[in-house]
């Protein structure tokens, strides 16, 4: 009968942990580039985790979720590196997220794999990201996926001599390689490449070079914010859509950041993205009317949308395992989970744990008294084709 008591007794206590260890807080530590040229990548990602929470409640399979922010300035891997192992050591966080920029992401990855601990990235685009390690799953997207759909179009309407002009990072050096593998298997010709600092180029000697090539096209890729604003400046100096040669990029180049002063240089520009403010659905109008009222003057942008469905991710995962955080429970559980997001349906993909999603063509037109991307066209359920031969 004691024997009894004692296995009943160390029943409870053990039940009594259990409880104790679901009820405990849902620690999640993003690392974003909160200052420096980067900022509002940071700003954008936590908008929209946030926004999310403000929807969705503070607290998820019985456990309240905190948020803590570490700035690792941009492009500074040892940085981003240092502020993941304070979250995991000092802060104990069950997730690590965020993750504005690739450095970020590839500094991050081995803490991740070897604490097999679950990292949401939010918006770092290289292909290989996923790769590095296996508890690591991608809300935002990869150049690839959105470059690729960017070639098809170029082909199907006239485009046959490309120049390519990219960041000399991993983000560039994916979205042009794409580019330049779809468009050619169509029959187009590169007619030649140039590669940017990603720190503070000066685009004028690079778009002289294309103009005396003489191409039908540049297909450019380059860092979300100022850097377009910059590049649009310089292409429309030095005259080259007077000589007839287009400009088709990534939606990076007209992200909603910075479209409003780009001004009147960005009419007609055609883009491949994922997202844009403009997405005609219902869940996007509610979307951008929630973001409007909690963040009054910014526009909600693709790295917004990559922070709040990150969190939709977290939330959703948590509800499967009951609140169980860890690194196998938390992957086995996020592998092919879709919904219907703000930007269209996505999926994580099973195998890569990367994201599918519906990739559009757009145009920026003057609606409503300002700039917007314009979807007209549609490519459904791309996956990153950054992995098809892997």
């Amino acid at each position: 009968m004691r024997f009894t008591k004692v296995l009943l007794t160390a029943a409870m206590s053990l039940g009594i942990a259990a409880s104790a260890h679901a009820a405990d807080d849902l620690k999640i530590g993003f690392v974003l580039p909160m200052s420096g040229p980067h900022a509002s990548y940071g700003l954008q990602i936590l908008n929209g985790a946030k926004l999310y929470m403000q929807q969705h409640g503070d607290t998820v399979a019985g456990r309240k979720v905190q948020i803590l922010v570490k700035d690792d300035t941009g492009v500074a891997p040892e940085i981003s590196r240092r502020a993941a192992q304070e979250l995991v050591n000092r802060e104990h966080v069950d997730v690590l997220a965020g993750f504005g920029l690739t450095p970020s992401a590839f500094a991050v990855a081995p803490l991740s794999a070897s604490a097999k601990m679950p990292m949401v990235v939010m918006n770092a685009a290289t292909s290989s990201v996923t790769e590095k390690s296996p508890y690591l799953v991608r809300t935002s997207m990869t150049l690839p996926q959105n470059s690729a759909p960017m070639a098809t179009w170029a082909l199907a309407n006239g485009i046959k001599r490309v120049h390519t002009l990219a960041a000399d990072y991993g983000p560039g050096h994916d979205a042009e390689k794409q580019f330049i593998k779809t468009f050619t298997a169509g029959g187009g010709e590169i007619i030649g490449e140039v590669r940017t600092p990603v720190q503070n180029p000066d685009f004028s000697p690079y778009l002289q070079r294309i103009k005396d090539a003489k191409p039908d096209a540049i297909f450019m890729f380059v860092p979300s914010g100022e850097q377009g604003v910059s590049f649009l400046k310089s292409y429309a100096s030095r005259g080259l859509a007077e000589e007839g040669i287009k400009l088709i990029a990534t939606g990076d180049l007209t992200d909603e950041d910075v479209l409003d002063a780009m001004g009147d240089p960005a009419l007609g520009l055609i883009t491949s993205f994922h997202y844009s403010d403009a997405h005609d659905s219902e869940l996007n109008k509610q979307y951008t009317e929630a973001y409007a009222k909690a963040y009054p003057g910014v526009r909600p942008n693709f790295m917004s949308m990559g922070g709040y469905d990150g969190m939709h991710l977290i939330y959703e995962v948590l509800k499967k395992t009951n609140g169980d955080a860890s690194g196998d429970a938390f992957i086995a559980a996020a592998k092919g989970m879709s919904w219907e997001s703000p930007r269209g349906p996505i999926t994580i993909d099973p195998e890569t744990r990367d994201i599918i999603q519906d990739i559009y063509i757009r145009k920026v037109e003057r609606r409503n008294g300002r700039l917007e991307n314009v979807e007209f066209d549609v490519i459904k359920q791309v996956k990153d084709p950054g992995k098809a031969d892997k």
